[in-house]
């Protein structure tokens, strides 16, 4: 049985800068799912990213949307790290605030 984890983060960025900011980063993102995060693949389609991966030992799989405004990740997580999804949810929301974050 899987978990979604849904996190809204909101950006001043614009669409094209903050795929790019997604593009390059993503890597600090997945690195919250227990450090070494393996067999990572991406797709954009649009704008829309999916992906996979494999962290500690568990198959992960999830979707980010990028508007305007507002990116949407959706991540599905394995029952065995559906007990940590809270704390899971706060981290990634925490380094996508920093990865969008409007520099000044």
């Amino acid at each position: 049985m899987t978990k979604s984890i849904t996190i809204s983060i909101p950006h001043e960025l614009g669409k094209a800068e903050a795929r790019r900011r997604i593009d390059d980063g993503f890597s600090r993102l997945t690195s919250q799912f227990g450090g070494a995060a393996s067999n990572v693949e991406k797709v954009w389609e649009a704008d829309r990213l999916s992906f996979s991966l494999r962290a500690l030992g568990q198959a992960i799989s999830g979707r980010m949307d990028v508007e305007d405004a507002l990116v949407r990740l959706e991540v599905d997580v394995p029952a065995f790290l559906a007990m940590i999804a809270d704390k899971l949810k706060g981290r990634l929301k925490k380094e996508g605030q920093l990865l969008l974050e409007k520099k000044k």
